[in-house]
């Protein structure tokens, strides 16, 4: 098994976790642990301990100051401690420089998130205009020429969805016409009136951007509004049905690409309507904007506002109860006849915290990219060029979750029961 250097950029909720879940792991050389918040490197630093080797925090977990928008730092810090990957767990607005940063110091790289969408300038709730991923998939060839690998969308979701989207293509289905991711549950965080379980930035970016959409009969792409066709979904383990509308996710860009001949591709979330009353208001008096405005001779962005009046992510996780479950739903063929099924993981709250020290979202996000570093050390992944995870084998990846013990599961539905909106 390889020994991997690792940069890890960004240490917030996510960051901790990749962190922490990669303490004991037997592939990992070093972290260095880098943010624009060196003290909250240090703070990470601190909580981790010397490992399994008994070697002190410092050595195999550096912390380190980065700015994550100056693509010429992360390759001077890459090729400091002579890394083998770069992982991205900043904010998504920074995933071009971290990129490009990565491949000059000719690391290879990995997100959970890719680089964001702008809405079309005319016509944004039926045409797409700049889609995810756009900056990052034409440079493919650059990376294979390089023989460096990117692996692009290895969260959650994207990440695990689309894990399952291959795994339905390799073992459930002759054919799929159809993928669906749907998250839901019952968790929820005690005592907050609006708190947001991941970066609130990320939140607003993906709940009030055009949601992308994909139909093949249509031509492909288009887009529609946010929170747009409201559909009851029925959620595993007792949860039952909750209401889950339509929200902008990689899974709608990444599917289509990896599962040949798809038909249709949505991505909704079980939102409450709470929580979307208040990220209308929010777009309504234009607290969600991310162009910087006078205030008493300051310059702030609205949207950086909201970040630091909202509760922050890393620090509600002793309050997070309940149950968090992301899925695919996939439709299609099995030997002539119709098949359905939802391949779904879930994540407790309690339990995550109980277990890890770390909030349920957070964990449920940082325990991919995690799993993609082990798969990557043994050598049952690979390759060259920018890649998503249905370009993979979901076998060893599935298998190294089995032996972390992760929950995962595959439930029958009945064909037709219920028709995706």
């Amino acid at each position: 098994m390889k020994q991997l250097k690792v940069l890890l950029v960004g240490v917030g909720t996510v960051g901790e976790a990749i962190a922490r879940l990669s303490a004991d792991a037997p592939w990992l050389d070093r972290m260095v642990l880098a943010d624009y918040d060196l003290e909250r490197a240090r703070l990470i630093q601190a909580r981790l301990g010397g490992g399994p080797a008994d070697a002190p925090a410092t050595t195999r977990f550096p912390a380190a100051f980065v700015d994550a928008g100056k693509p010429d730092l992360v390759t001077r810090l890459a090729r400091e401690h002579g890394v083998d990957i770069v992982v991205n767990a900043a904010d998504p607005r920074f995933v071009p420089t971290i990129f490009d940063g990565a491949f000059a110091a000719g690391a290879d790289y990995l997100d959970m998130a890719v680089s964001l969408s702008e809405p079309h300038p005319t016509d944004p709730f039926s045409r797409p205009g700049v889609k995810l991923g756009d900056y990052q998939f034409p440079r493919h060839d650059a990376w294979k020429a390089a023989g460096r690998l990117a692996i692009l969308g290895l969260g959650m979701d994207p990440g695990l969805t689309d894990i399952f989207a291959a795994y339905a293509r390799k073992h459930l289905f002759d054919e799929i016409d159809e993928l669906h991711v749907r998250d839901g549950g019952d968790l929820h965080i005690e005592g907050c009136a609006f708190a947001p379980v991941f970066s609130i930035w990320t939140t607003i970016e993906e709940c009030l951007n055009p949601p992308l959409l994909w139909d093949a009969a249509r031509g492909g792409h288009h887009t529609t509004e946010p929170f747009s066709a409201p559909e009851a979904f029925l959620f595993p383990e007792g949860i039952g049905r909750v209401e889950c509308v339509n929200v902008e996710h990689e899974e709608v860009v990444l599917m289509p690409r990896g599962i040949p001949g798809l038909r249709k591709a949505t991505f909704k979330y079980a939102l409450g309507s709470d929580f979307i009353n208040v990220l209308r208001v929010l777009h309504a008096v234009g607290l969600d904007s991310t162009k910087p405005v006078t205030v008493k001779g300051m310059q702030i962005a609205p949207r950086d506002l909201v970040a630091a009046v909202v509760p922050d992510p890393a620090k509600v996780g002793e309050r997070m109860k309940g149950r968090a479950i992301v899925g695919t739903w996939a439709i299609g063929r099995k030997d002539g006849a119709p098949r359905e099924v939802y391949l779904y993981q879930k994540t407790v709250g309690e339990e995550s915290w109980a277990e890890h020290g770390l909030q349920a979202v957070g964990y449920q996000t940082g325990f991919n990219p995690v799993i993609g570093l082990e798969v990557l050390a043994r050598g049952e992944w690979g390759g060259a060029g920018v890649l998503i995870p249905e370009d993979l084998d979901p076998d060893p990846y599935l298998a190294a979750m089995d032996r972390r013990g992760i929950h995962w599961a595959v439930e029958e539905r009945t064909p037709g029961a219920d028709i995706p909106t």
